[in-house]
């Protein structure tokens, strides 16, 4: 917050770029899509300009919350959107931000410095695709109001009150519209945790909830406000892990213009937990300031290493990637005009950025390691324990490399391979255990249809360097079976098959397996899992037989059903399914298997929510026990089926 930034912001210094019609009739252009993530980007959008209000220095606090109806209304306590009138427009200020599209500050027209947001798309989107939208406006004593629906103006903005003290703000409530929308039911998990990194990005920013749809059970809330921002945010993320030493490293600094902010902590794992903002916006390609991080970082520990005698002269640099072994660490600047490239628009191409980044963490990393050698002795002892498995791993891979070009690239023995040869018909099961192996190899469609059973629980790759996930036997089968490689070898051009499906026993065993091949899938073969590839199986939980009729039921609740349909008598020898080895073949085709059929989950990665879905996987995962015990205990609640 800066109550000395003195910019003008009166109703001229919104921009108007182009109207707002096609938004309606394309509203996946705007907001990505029309299905659940779409959906909560109307909110993200209303609360991204509090946000840049926060950012420009005028606004403290943000409140969200949603009624019965999924009704959700947004309040701040920003400078209150001018309703002066836009005499390019001929009309209100606000009635142009929430009617024409890139209107807004956001353009050069002096409103604001940094902005992050759909790009000012934001407010008139949102208005297109509710039913109806209302918004307030405290400002120099007065509160304004003007309601639309469907993107149309209903009311002319209108003086609706007076006040005395020297509050200002702006509210926004609006109806998501039913007709656009696949779903309108909002979901408190995921706005909480959007908003939790939101408070993070912004120190001394607060974001509050609370959700009324339910009161009956209990209002939910929540309320994030960090003075220490991403200092606290690398703290929040490391939790479940062991830090190597006590404190977050912190840089901070401008240059050129760009405002630079990094937090950064190592833990003795050996993923590395590395995500980069700009304007408050998450970058999940990166981009030109996490090279310059990267430059850095790779930089100044060679120097250190070599300069304290922990690296000799015949060795070896250290890579980017042995320093970077179990960190954590938040990259974010703020900077005018981002440039963003790809065609996801998701990386950072200012090239002044990358110079900013790695100025301003050389000169303060310098400092920090002057002042704390015990904390660098401990990061390249770590970084040269990294790169000695790094070698391991290297020659192990190379050993695979060498035997693959002598054996002609030889799949598994225990994968039975399909018979079609365009991975687009293809598809692979990996299945637990021999015994549903062998009814999964009888059971399928040999055209397309691979199965390869796993022997046992896989390697927890959480808790396991390079060389020991090389040597695993059950991980090299899968990676030789899907042909993409891992890691910097990593193509997925060289995908065999289209859909992946993992096919586990419908147990506390089978969830714990499905849970260690999704660790290995997203720590080593992301792009699978982000490109849609990955699904998960979905087995029956009972088989209902009633005068020599059968019926499967997937849950309690359509086991229930089925009963209320058949009728409940002594006639009917309901089977639970212990696991997928008490079907036979023609059963587990039938069920489990048979594309007409089947249902598959197909498991979706969301790039807002990177950090949470990072630190789920090392809360199950990895050492500590009481942060999985308090998650389990939190998540309870929406554990269905469950057969211990």
């Amino acid at each position: 917050m800066n109550p000395n930034m003195e910019n003008e912001y009166g109703g001229d210094q919104i921009q108007i770029l182009e109207g707002l019609e096609a938004v309606r009739k394309r509203p996946g252009m705007y907001i990505g899509s029309t299905s659940s993530r779409g959906l909560h980007h109307l909110v993200y959008e209303i609360v991204d300009n509090a946000v840049d209000e926060a950012l420009a220095g005028y606004c403290d606090t943000i409140d969200v919350r949603i009624d019965p109806g999924n009704v959700v209304t947004v309040s701040d306590d920003g400078r209150g959107i001018p309703v002066d009138i836009n005499h390019k427009a001929g009309k209100s200020a606000l009635e142009v931000v929430f009617t024409v599209l890139h209107a807004g500050g956001k353009f050069g027209g002096g409103g604001y410095k940094v902005s992050g947001g759909l790009h000012g798309v934001g407010a008139s989107v949102v208005n297109a695709l509710s039913e109806w939208l209302e918004v307030e406006v405290k400002r120099e004593g007065k509160v304004y109001h003007q309601k639309y629906e469907r993107g149309k103006t209903i009311t002319k903005v209108e003086e609706i009150g007076t006040y005395d003290d020297n509050t200002t703000g702006s509210k926004v409530t609006f109806l998501p519209d039913d007709q656009i929308f696949e779903e309108v039911e909002f979901d408190f998990e995921i706005l909480k945790n959007r908003f939790r990194e939101m408070a993070f990005l912004t120190k001394g920013l607060r974001i509050r909830m609370e959700d009324h749809r339910n009161e009956e059970e209990g209002i939910k809330k929540c309320d994030f406000h960090y003075e220490g921002g991403i200092n606290e945010f690398v703290t929040y993320l490391n939790k479940g892990k062991t830090p190597i030493y006590d404190d977050v490293i912190y840089c901070e600094g401008t240059k050129n213009g760009v405002y630079v902010e990094v937090a950064m902590q190592h833990n003795d794992g050996f993923n590395e937990s590395v995500y980069s903002f700009v304007n408050n916006i998450t970058t999940p390609e990166g981009g030109m300031h996490l090279e310059g991080f990267r430059r850095a970082l790779t930089k100044i520990f060679n120097e250190y290493a070599r300069e304290k005698k922990l690296l000799k002269d015949n060795e070896e640099n250290l890579t980017g990637e042995d320093i970077r072994e179990g960190l954590t660490a938040i990259v974010s600047i703020k900077i005018e005009n981002p440039q963003f490239e790809g065609q996801t628009k998701q990386k950072l191409g200012n090239s002044e950025a990358r110079g900013a980044v790695d100025s301003i963490v050389t000169e303060n990393l310098k400092v920090f390691l002057e002042q704390n050698p015990s904390t660098g002795k401990a990061i390249c002892e770590k970084s040269i324990l990294a790169q000695r498995a790094r070698d391991a791993a290297r020659k192990a891979r190379d050993l695979t490399r060498r035997k693959s070009a002598l054996d002609g690239l030889s799949l598994p023995g225990k994968l039975a391979d399909c018979s079609d040869n365009d991975p687009k018909n293809c598809e692979i099961y990996l299945v637990e255990g021999d015994s549903a192996g062998g009814s999964a190899k009888t059971a399928r469609d040999r055209a397309n249809q691979a199965i390869l059973p796993l022997r046992g629980k896989i390697l927890n790759v959480e808790k396991a360097r390079l060389d020991r996930i090389y040597a695993n036997e059950e991980i090299k089968s899968m990676i030789t079976a899907f042909g993409t490689g891992i890691h910097d070898d990593f193509d997925i051009t060289k995908l065999r098959y289209d859909k992946i499906i993992i096919m586990t026993d419908a147990d506390v065993d089978g969830a714990h397996i499905s849970t260690l091949l999704l660790t290995f899938l997203y720590r080593f073969m992301p792009e699978l899992i982000k490109q849609g590839h990955v699904y998960l199986a979905n087995p029956p939980l009972y088989k209902l037989e009633k005068n020599k009729n059968v019926w499967y039921a997937y849950s309690d609740e359509e086991l229930n059903k089925i009963l209320m349909e058949v009728g409940r008598d002594d006639k009917n020898k309901i089977q639970r399914y212990k696991g997928l080895g008490e079907m036979d073949p023609e059963q587990l085709w039938d069920t489990t298997m048979d594309p007409e059929k089947r249902i598959l989950k197909r498991v979706i990665y969301d790039e807002e929510t990177a950090s949470t879905i990072d630190m789920t996987f090392t809360i199950l995962m990895g050492d500590q026990v009481e942060p999985r015990r308090a998650f389990i205990e939190e998540n309870a609640k929406y554990v269905q089926n469950l057969d211990v």
